[in-house]
C-alpha cells in the first residue's frame, strides 16, 4: 500500500429512473472484480472532484452527466496479515443522464442499465461497497 486512494464516481439515473451499473473488464483483476460498481475511478494529482467525476464517467462509458448532489463519503479499508492492502475514500455525486451513447470503455467490459425495484434480484452480484453506495444515495 503506497497511500490513500481516491475515488470518484457518480450513481447515475436514467429519464425512466433506473440506474446504471457497470462491471470492469474479467482480466482485470482488484478489489471490485466481477462485481457491479457504479461507473467511476481514481482523482488525478490536480483534478477538481466534479471534473474527476465527468471524466470517469465519459470514459468508462461514454455518457455525459450532470451532477445533482454530493453524497456523504465513506471509505473502505483492507487489512491483510496486518497489513493496511487498500485505503479508498470514496467521494459521489447522484447524477442525471444528459446525453450520449452507452459504450463500455476503458477498464469497463460491461454496463446495465437496471430499475431500483431489480436490484434486490442481482443483490449478491453488487460490491459491498456499491450496495452501501445506493443505499446513501436512497435508491435503495
Amino acid at each position: 500500500m503506497t497511500g490513500i486512494a481516491i475515488a470518484v464516481g457518480a450513481v447515475i439515473r436514467d429519464g425512466q429512473g433506473r440506474v446504471l451499473l457497470v462491471r470492469h473488464r474479467p482480466e482485470r483483476k482488484g478489489f471490485w472484480r466481477g462485481k457491479w460498481i457504479c461507473p467511476g475511478g481514481g482523482l488525478k494529482l490536480g483534478e477538481e472532484i466534479v471534473a474527476g467525476i465527468e471524466r470517469e464517467v465519459a470514459e468508462e462509458t461514454g455518457l455525459k452527466i450532470r451532477l445533482d448532489r454530493g453524497l456523504a463519503p465513506f471509505e473502505r479499508i483492507v487489512k491483510s496479515g496486518g497489513e493496511t492492502r487498500l485505503h479508498v475514500v470514496y467521494i459521489d455525486y447522484l447524477a442525471d443522464l444528459v446525453g450520449g451513447d452507452l459504450r463500455p470503455g476503458g477498464d469497463v467490459g460491461e454496463a446495465v442499465w437496471v430499475a431500483p425495484s431489480d436490484l434486490p434480484a442481482m443483490w449478491a452480484e453488487l460490491h459491498e461497497d456499491t450496495r452501501k453506495l445506493l443505499k446513501i444515495a436512497g435508491i435503495v
